[in-house]
Order: C-alpha cells, then structure tokens, then sequence
C-alpha cells in the first residue's frame, strides 16, 4: 500500500479549473513496468512517480495514460508545489529531458517552473480568429492525433484562450497543459497569460535573451488515497 496525493494545477483566479495530478511521494513502491498500468489505470492526464529527493533536487518521472513522457509542465509545477507544502522544497526537478528549475512566488501564490522549448512534447499549434471558435471546437478536430488550439482574447495585453486534444496521449482534451505553454512562450517570445480549458490559467515569462521559458500557475490539494502497489 502506498499514498497517492492528487492535486488540481493551474487553477483560475477564481478556483475554477485546474488540471487533476496524480503524484506519488513513493515512486520506488512501483517497479518501471508497473508504472504505465498504473498511470492507464488512474486516468490523469498524468501521473508522478518521485524517484528520489536530496539536496534540493527531485528525480522524477511522468506518465500519461498512454505514454512516460520526457517532460510535461502541469506536473512538475504540481510535483514542486506539493514537496514545498511537505517541507521539503526543492530549487530543480530532474526529469529525462534535463533539468527543469522551479521556485514559489509566495507574493501571487504562484509556483513556477523554468525549461526549455525543445524539451515540450511537439504540439501542432493552430491559431483561430476568436475565442469563440475555441469554444466551439470538440475533440473530433484532432481524429488524427492532437492538436493545441489557440485564439487571442486581447493581443496587447498578450491574453490567449486556449484548449489541447491530445489523442496522442490518450486524453480527449487536456484541462491545463504546461508543455504547450513553454512552447507558445517560444513561438511568440512575449509574456502571455493562457485562459485554457474550463477555467484553468497558465501565465508564461520567456527569458528575452531566449532559451528558456518560466510558466507559473496555481495549485491545489485535493485528497490522499491508499493505493495497493503490484
């Protein structure tokens, strides 16, 4: 038997929305092969396995229902967010694609994550003329494998409405999707704050000098359980 803790991460300002995020503190009470299962069985669009925590580092690994990915945003900010409640803060997450920095910003209640560009996941993003054909669409658009849709609400405020259906990762449509968001700041190269999903926000900070894009949101506890490990 070992803990799962799930969250909801990048909530809105008024509580709404949120991506839900299975983490377990214990990833070792799972062996590599049962971890997918696990994550399939679950049904998060992702699920954490904490490998190791010591001297301000994390190792981890990221699973959707369908695949382990190389690094995904909602679940480091969340995988951050819940060491720092347990007391254990760290300064860097390692996850296969490399090493992502990450701190919390006790002023706004944000916590953030620094990455890459190229470490995201390959989306096909797709720009509409308004927030209201976003709202519109339905997972059909994306039969033949996924798809980040995107309008601007107000461009010079840099407001974005956005959603994600990601078949390729065995979600219909992804609540809040950080992977998306380091890449968006990548592409626009300008400080962005994505309204995604039902209420979720994501807000995204390119270094001007390129490289690197910090994307911030809120987290929320949800509830323990007691899971029986294989």
């Amino acid at each position: 038997m070992t803990e799962l803790t799930v969250l909801r991460v990048f909530l809105g300002p008024d509580g709404r929305g949120g991506n839900p995020l299975g983490v377990f503190l214990d990833g070792s009470a799972f062996a590599r092969d049962e971890r997918l299962p696990m994550a399939h069985e679950l049904g998060f669009s992702e699920t954490v396995f904490v490998d190791e925590v010591t001297d301000g580092r994390c190792r981890m690994a990221i699973y959707t229902p369908a695949v382990e990915m190389a690094f995904a945003g909602h679940p480091s900010v969340g995988t951050s967010w819940l060491l720092h409640e347990r007391g254990t803060p760290v300064s860097s997450l390692e996850v296969p694609a490399g090493t992502v920095g990450t701190w919390r910003d006790d002023a706004d209640g944000l916590t953030w994550i620094r990455a890459r560009a190229e470490w995201a996941h390959p989306i096909h993003p797709r720009q509409y003329d308004s927030p209201a054909e976003i709202d519109a669409l339905t997972p059909a658009i994306a039969s033949d494998g996924d798809v980040y849709v995107w309008a601007w609400i107000d461009e010079a405020d840099g407001t974005v409405r956005s959603r994600f259906f990601a078949n390729e990762f065995g979600i219909a449509e992804d609540e809040a999707t950080g992977l998306a968001a380091v890449r968006m700041g990548g592409l626009l190269g300008r400080p962005l704050t994505i309204r995604q999903g039902v209420g979720s926000e994501l807000y995204v900070r390119p270094d001007p000098a390129g490289g690197t894009v910090d994307v911030g949101g809120r987290v929320v506890f949800v509830e323990r359980r007691d899971v029986v490990a294989a």
